[in-house]
């Protein structure tokens, strides 16, 4: 399979991904910022990241949309799944309370479930990245305006 229908094909997942994600939240904003306070982990900054988190996941679509900014949005992309994926695992193995922010496909499989969902999404962008050869203008050869040896 050629390397660039690769990057397309996750590219365009994580489109699907992140615009469900951000409109599921801004959709059902009251739930998610609740949901967001009573994490352990969350709760001191909620107020912020409960609109900061949707804007962050529609900005990653616009720059995976743009071929030029593609890259761009595969790291951003794979940054914050890898947030993502820090943050189930820490909820998960160190925490009391179990507070998902988590859109309603999500509400429905296990903790375990959602971290190995996590951990694919991070496989996946992190293949995406490695992928990724971005198109660098060739500048022609520049003469030197002296010589480097005598004649």
């Amino acid at each position: 399979m050629k390397r660039t229908l690769v990057i397309d094909i996750i590219a365009a997942f994580f489109v699907l991904l992140f615009v469900y994600a951000a409109f599921s939240k801004l959709l059902h904003y009251a739930t998610f910022a609740y949901q967001l306070s009573q994490s352990p982990l969350l709760s001191p900054i909620a107020a912020v990241l409960s609109w900061l988190l949707p804007a962050v996941e529609l900005g990653i679509v616009i720059l995976l949309l743009n071929r030029r900014w593609r890259f761009a949005g595969l790291f951003a992309s794979f940054s914050l799944v890898l947030l993502f994926t820090w943050y189930i695992t820490i909820i998960v193995f160190f925490s009391e309370y179990l507070a998902c922010p988590c859109d309603s496909i999500l509400l429905t499989i296990t903790w375990n479930q959602h971290l190995v969902f996590d951990c694919i999404c991070v496989l996946l962008s992190s293949t995406a990245v490695l992928l990724y050869q971005p198109k660098l203008p060739v500048k022609p050869q520049q003469e030197l305006p002296y010589r480097l040896h005598p004649a």
